[in-house]
């Protein structure tokens, strides 16, 4: 696919791998960096295309490779691949080969019964838009995006295997599977030939859903990496919320993050975990950031940005020493699972 004509004169920083760590996922022979860029939120049409495109061109710039969407993301679905799309094709087009683009199919973008779940047809007719908005020939990984219970899981993993056999894509992930169906899911595709690349779960100080349910083993297990999202729990593991809500905070107005988890347990909880960070000379997003990219199994963190500062202040999050056993002690005694989330 050509792009030359409508690239602008952007230049990628020299420097940019020297900035952050990247690290291996799983046992396949695929990096990625150490936190990546998620496009969820921010990235659709409610919001400037010139602040989304500074973001994305700043987060190459810091060596941030790998960037996350999905079909469903905008508002309007769609909307944050086509974002995307355009800044590849007039800024990034020239480093396509030095980028990983991920997406993800199988959570409901419409009515129809062929815009959701884990059917071949479902999954194949996604891609082929999302190839279409992104701009691009193929994408490094597809993931379906939830299990489906009502797919047989062959159907959904011999879909995925096919994408690859077509170049369409060049690994394949699930996300928000449990460890079982991960597991199943990894046998199926290696009777394919093709490698299970990553599982995309939630992963929190404040969500330990993959410690507890056994994920982490099965990651090691089965030999794929973890690219966990929602590192910063929608916001809850940053001192944005420790006094009140501010105006045009998440908390107001997401789907994701109501205000009544914003209590006084939580408060406290994370008045302490914020102190043990200030001791560290840190903020509570980069020590909450540090937690999870302690765990071998993980192999990126996702983060969101709505400004190259909040960019540059999580990606600082790497160069601080490593946690210690009594400062992890500290994180589990305050870290409570589910404070928050409704879980």
């Amino acid at each position: 696919m050509s792009y030359g004509a409508f690239e602008t004169a952007y230049a990628a920083a020299e420097d940019r791998y020297e900035r952050l760590a990247y690290r291996r996922a799983g046992r396949t022979g695929l990096d990625l960096p150490a936190l990546s860029l998620g496009l969820w939120q921010k990235f659709g049409r409610d919001y400037a295309f010139e602040t989304q495109r500074e973001i994305i061109l700043h987060a190459f710039d810091l060596g941030i490779t790998h960037f996350d969407n999905a079909d469903r993301y905008g508002p309007p679905h769609r909307a944050a691949q086509q974002v995307y799309g355009r800044v590849l094709t007039e800024d990034l087009a020239r480093y396509r080969d030095e980028i990983v683009l991920s997406t993800k199919a199988g959570n409901a973008i419409s009515p129809s019964p062929y815009h959701k779940g884990g059917s071949r047809k479902s999954l194949l007719n996604s891609l082929e838009h999302s190839l279409r908005d992104l701009g691009t020939d193929y994408v490094d990984v597809f993931y379906h995006h939830r299990p489906d219970p009502t797919t047989p899981l062959e159907e959904t993993t011999g879909a995925l295997a096919d994408a690859v056999r077509q170049g369409k894509a060049l690994y394949v992930g699930v996300s928000n599977y449990a460890p079982e169906q991960a597991h199943e899911a990894a046998e199926l595709l290696r009777a394919h030939g093709v490698q299970l690349l990553v599982h995309q779960p939630r992963y929190s100080i404040f969500d330990r859903s993959p410690e507890l349910n056994g994920l982490l083993d099965t990651a090691a297990a089965d030999g794929f990496g973890l690219v966990v999202y929602s590192p910063l729990a929608q916001g809850l593991l940053t001192d944005k919320y420790l006094v009140d809500i501010p105006a045009g905070a998440r908390a107001e107005n997401s789907n994701f993050l109501k205000p009544d988890v914003i209590d006084a347990v939580y408060r406290e909880r994370a008045a302490a975990l914020n102190e043990l960070a200030k001791e560290r000379g840190q903020s509570l997003a980069q020590l909450a950031l540090q937690w999870v990219l302690r765990r071998p199994e993980v192999t990126s963190a996702l983060i969101g940005a709505s400004s190259t500062w909040q960019l540059d202040h999580n990606v600082k999050a790497l160069d601080f020493p490593p946690l210690t056993d009594d400062e992890l002690k500290v994180i589990d005694e305050h870290g409570v699972h589910g404070t928050g989330l409704n879980l």
